[in-house]
C-alpha cells in the first residue's frame, strides 16, 4: 500500500487530517475488495458486505470527527 497523501487547504484542523486520511485508507480497502471481487477470489455478496462495512467504519469516524 502507498503512503498518505498530504492534506493541504485552507481549512486544515487535526480533525480534518484525520479524516480525509481514513478516506484514503477506505479507497484502498475497496479497491483491494473489488479487485478480489474480479478476479473470482471472493463472491460479489462478500464484496458488497465488506464495502457496507466499511462504508458504516467512514460515517462513524465522520460523525465522531465533526459532532454531526
Amino acid at each position: 500500500m502507498e503512503s498518505f497523501s498530504h492534506y493541504h487547504g485552507p481549512d486544515w484542523s487535526p480533525e480534518r487530517l484525520l479524516f480525509h486520511q481514513n478516506l484514503e485508507q477506505f479507497a484502498d480497502r475497496v479497491g483491494l475488495i473489488v479487485g478480489l471481487q474480479g478476479n473470482g477470489k471472493i463472491t460479489q455478496d462478500a464484496a458488497y458486505d465488506e464495502i457496507k462495512k466499511l462504508w458504516s467504519l467512514l460515517r462513524t469516524s465522520r460523525s465522531s470527527l465533526f459532532d454531526l
